[in-house]
């Protein structure tokens, strides 16, 4: 099974607010752009993947992360993350209304193409499954195939509410880089010693990160 994932970006000058403790104000956007080039380069190696959908109105974003090989689907609804995912699944499956489709985050610097092919074919076992992030408190995954309805629910304690909503948890060892996320600096840290992609590490090296 093939999968076409879709992956929101919001406008890159309001990304990443919650590493301001790491990064500075003028560095946080390329840091932000860093951490999506790495994961959708990612996600295409994947033998799982055949298509990526990055929704997002940033024009640099939309180049940057097309030139590697991903849809840029406008952001038409920009009522936010889940209102984002809804809309793009919803464009992917206009043409092929049962194409299986996962939302994965745009901060997963540190993906591993064959991880996400573990985490993928898991899902395959589900008409609806989510993979926890490294907190244990979010979701960095969810995948629906067949007639199933995304219906994402991310945010603060999504971990919860996909499990409430029917969704099946996803419980696998040794995929962390699919579950680390970027939210602060000690993500960032974290991804750090997993092994970032290249355009991530060469961000990153302007930051002065205790530990890393």
């Amino acid at each position: 099974m093939q999968w076409t994932l879709v992956i929101p970006l919001k406008p890159l000058e309001r990304a990443k607010s919650r590493l301001s403790d790491t990064a500075a104000d003028g560095l946080r956007p390329g840091l932000a752009l860093a951490f999506a080039q790495d994961t959708v380069a990612a996600a295409l190696a994947s033998r799982a993947v055949g298509d990526v959908a990055v929704v997002t109105d940033d024009p640099l974003a939309g180049r940057e992360l097309s030139a590697l090989g991903a849809r840029i689907v406008p952001d038409e609804p920009r009522s936010g993350l889940n209102a984002a995912l809804a809309y793009g699944a919803g464009v992917v499956r206009a043409s092929h209304p049962e194409t299986p489709v996962a939302a994965l985050n745009a901060d997963l610097p540190a993906l591993r193409p064959l991880e996400l092919t573990r985490v993928l074919d898991a899902a395959t076992e589900f008409p609806r499954a989510f993979l926890p992030d490294a907190a244990g408190i979010g979701t960095t995954l969810l995948a629906i195939h067949g007639d199933q309805e995304l219906r994402p629910s991310f945010g603060t304690d999504s971990r919860a509410r996909h499990r409430a909503s029917g969704a099946v948890e996803l419980a696998l060892t040794d995929v962390d880089s699919v579950r680390q996320d970027v939210d602060t600096g000690e993500d960032l840290r974290a991804a750090l010693a997993l092994g970032v992609g290249p355009r991530t590490a060469a961000a990153s090296a302007r930051l002065l990160i205790p530990g890393s």
